[in-house]
């Protein structure tokens, strides 16, 4: 575990705490996972890697969890093209999401431009738009280095 995951951990317990919420085992062992990770995590995988530590982990504790820490700004949701969601770490400021379909590993950016879009759609369609989420999906470096053999063995 590096310092800066240690820090997020620690910062994420105390706004947990401050949001009046307690800090059990169970919960304790979705924040590592959560706060450590570089990829989106659905519900299924925060279980199946929480019940290593503590095996008697209901996936309702995973799910209410899940809820509690987005509540509190500390995950994001991320939507999949198949109508389910993952989650990861909330960023720090205003960024939007590179997401690879294959690992799933996710990245942050920042530097859009979308405000005058925003008020041009905003303007034509009589919206006040107030907020907006980026999520981009394709695949990394590493996944395209690995389907490129596998291409290439089919020509």
């Amino acid at each position: 575990m590096t310092t800066l995951n240690t820090q997020r951990i620690e910062q994420w317990q105390g706004k947990l705490q401050a949001s009046g919420y307690r800090l059990t085992g169970p919960r304790l062992a979705v924040v590592e996972i959560l706060a450590e990770s570089q990829f989106t995590l659905d519900a299924t995988q925060v279980f199946l890697q929480s019940r290593q530590n503590y095996p008697s982990i209901g996936l309702v504790t995973i799910y209410r969890t899940l809820e509690k820490l987005e509540e509190i700004g500390l995950i994001l949701r991320v939507h999949q093209s198949n109508g389910c969601h993952s989650f990861i770490a909330a960023p720090q400021g205003h960024q939007h999401l590179l997401i690879c379909r294959a690992c799933r590993r996710a990245e942050y950016f920042s530097g859009d431009n979308l405000a005058p879009l925003m008020t041009t759609i905003g303007e034509e369609r009589g919206f006040s738009i107030q907020e907006h989420w980026l999520q981009l999906f394709g695949l990394c470096g590493n996944c395209q280095n690995l389907q490129a053999p596998e291409e290439e063995h089919h020509l």
